[in-house]
């Protein structure tokens, strides 16, 4: 279902949409109540007076929720020194949690996902008033099943009278069309409000659901997807259970979700939201408390094995690029250059050897010295580098990829494939030679 935010028209009519949705159910729901010849009649003051309170809260936490900046990085000098994840669409580094969205077109720190019916993402600045608005949606439409079950009782009750005694067939159709619309509506919206709920209570983003899926997966057919992934020092890339780091018990969860340790606050309709700490005046969105489970902090999310091998395909070995040596490259003679290339290609055919060795013993379980001696020069240059790494085919029991959230899969993770994480990690070389000359400057002066 967040794969439909791609749809253009889908861009264009759902907020209006949504608003035609909640005045047909909330107002014109109450003209039909007013007929005359429906029973039991109006309703109460009391029930008007509480089913319009419910209105304006949905409509005010709705507004709240479309309108409300999702969140964003702001850096106030210039970035020299980067440890951890660099996003290549910023050009900047992205904090955990964060992800780039194809949509708002930057990092959106504790991505969820990027809802459609909102025009905005669920993210950490956006939960609490998307919450409130399922909160007071679902409540409205409770109400609304109950003035529609006293009405449609009491025709029951009525059922042998002379039609000519009851509403007329118009107030009948307008009825039950409402009737129809209340249930579908609330089937789809009770089920985003479980969601949503079991989100805040576990401090689990969807998109980290849909990652805690695919490792358990990948977990549970032994690790054997990552038997190919060849890391820069020639050693075959273990698989690593890693457990969710961020569960650190169910009101810590809730609070840091609702910005507030003041729960009697957090489905007030207009209760505030966390914000993004400015850069040097605190961590909110910039880093996030862990539980303690794994050996280390900052192994979530966990490797994605297709990620790195689309990586090696596009030339960097193991997932990385050696931005060190491609500077040390730039002060190179022209044969310098040339023996460092023919090195490199030497290095990628022993792995490529490696991972090819490594297959036959899987697949026909010989050892290794038989199948290095079957393996020929020939074989590795027409070996397609690896099956099924042209794309992510993965998909959650729901069928939903990292792109129905809203994610943009080109964006630069963490890289998995080194033991040991320098400063230098994924920043592209045009930040290294910006951060060069930089120093060369300071070093002048």
């Amino acid at each position: 279902m967040a794969g439909i935010a791609d749809a253009g028209i889908v861009k264009k009519v759902a907020i209006p949409g949504v608003c035609l949705l909640i005045s047909f159910l909330g107002y014109f729901s109450q003209y039909i109540f007013r007929d005359d010849f429906l029973e039991p009649g109006a309703p109460s003051r009391t029930e008007t007076f509480l089913f319009n309170g419910l209105l304006l809260a949905l409509w005010y936490t709705y507004a709240r929720t479309c309108t409300v900046d999702p969140g964003r990085y702001e850096f106030s000098d210039p970035v020299l020194e980067v440890k951890g994840r660099w996003c290549n669409k910023c050009a900047a580094p992205k904090p955990p949690r964060a992800h780039h969205c194809r949509h708002c077109r930057r990092c959106i720190p504790k991505m969820d996902h990027h809802c459609p019916w909102t025009g905005n993402c669920v993210s950490m600045t956006t939960f609490p008033h998307f919450l409130r608005f399922l909160v007071y949606a679902n409540l409205s439409l409770l109400a609304l099943a109950y003035l529609l079950l006293q009405r449609f009782a009491k025709l029951w009750e009525d059922r042998f009278l002379p039609s000519y005694l009851g509403p007329s067939v118009g107030t009948l159709i307008s009825l039950s069309l409402v009737a129809l619309v209340c249930m579908a509506t609330s089937l789809a919206l009770f089920i985003m409000l479980v969601t949503t709920v079991r989100s805040w209570f576990f401090n689990q983003t969807m998109i980290e659901m849909w990652e805690q899926e695919r490792h358990e997966a990948i977990g549970a057919r032994g690790g054997r997807d990552w038997w190919d992934i060849v890391g820069p020092d020639g050693e075959t890339i273990r698989f690593e259970k890693v457990e969710f780091p961020y569960d650190i018990g169910f009101f810590a969860n809730m609070a840091q979700a609702m910005g507030t340790r003041l729960f009697p606050f957090w489905l007030v309709p207009f209760a505030g939201h966390p914000r993004v700490s400015p850069p040097g005046r605190g961590s909110v969105g910039w880093a996030w408390e862990e539980n303690g489970f794994n050996r280390k902090e900052g192994m979530w999310p966990p490797p994605d094995p297709e990620k790195i091998r689309r990586a090696a395909r596009q030339g960097t070995v193991g997932g990385k690029r050696d931005y060190a040596s491609e500077l040390r490259e730039l002060d190179q003679s022209p044969e310098e250059r040339k023996r460092a290339f023919q090195e490199r290609q030497e290095k990628d055919l022993r792995r490529r050897r490696r991972a090819l060795l490594a297959e036959l013993e899987e697949e026909q379980g010989i050892s290794g010295t038989v199948a290095e001696e079957q393996l020929g020069e020939d074989d590795i240059d027409s070996y397609s580098d690896y099956e099924g790494d042209e794309t992510d085919d993965w998909a959650d029991g729901d069928g939903e990829k990292l792109a129905d959230f809203g994610v943009d899969e080109d964006e630069l993770d963490y890289d998995y494939t080194t033991k040991e994480v320098d400063e230098d990690e994924n920043v592209p070389l045009g930040e290294l030679l910006r951060r060069r000359k930089a120093q060369k400057a300071s070093d002048d002066e």
